[in-house]
């Protein structure tokens, strides 16, 4: 059974989306693995600033129906597609990983290139999956953290439980 890893994040509603997302993706998949919480600012639009995480997940699903169930739970979550890519959002679920899997169909990129190219998405990832390695890169996601470029990143680690109202 692959592991699956899911970028998770909200800045609308941030509390209460991310403990929703939390509490369906475990009803969906079972137990998370769940990285602490992040606010960052918005990237690409000017807004009010996301939570982000990342949980991990071992499922038999296949990738596609994988991302076609974290797009429903989006869809209950209130989420429109269809508006701009850099835009507010109640939740975004991106799946970044699917074991050592590597493909591009369609809409859906494994791994996702947000990996290396954001603190939101790289620092949570390497929380929860240290050991594991990028499976283009070959390198581990504690090591990408690690020589992540991280001047101007503006993030920070919240002291919050996810699920805790």
């Amino acid at each position: 059974m692959p592991d699956a890893y899911i970028g998770v994040g909200s800045n609308v509603d941030r509390k209460r989306s991310i403990a929703f997302a939390l509490r369906v993706l475990s009803e969906q998949f079972g137990p998370l693995a769940v990285s602490s919480v992040y606010e960052s600012e918005a990237v690409g639009f000017v807004g009010d600033p996301f939570f982000n995480l990342v949980v991990g997940v071992r499922t038999s699903m296949a990738v596609f129906d994988v991302a076609a169930r974290l797009a429903a739970i989006e869809r209950e979550a209130g989420r429109i597609r269809g508006v701009e890519k850099f835009s507010a959002r109640r939740l975004d679920l991106d799946l970044l990983l699917y074991g050592s899997t590597v493909l591009q169909s369609g809409g859906l990129r494994i791994p996702r290139d947000d990996i290396t190219r954001y603190a939101f998405v790289l620092e949570p990832l390497s929380e929860v999956a240290p050991d594991v390695n990028h499976p283009v890169l070959g390198q581990s996601f504690a090591t990408l953290w690690q020589r992540f470029d991280k001047r101007g990143v503006q993030q920070r680690r919240l002291d919050f439980a996810p699920l805790a109202n």
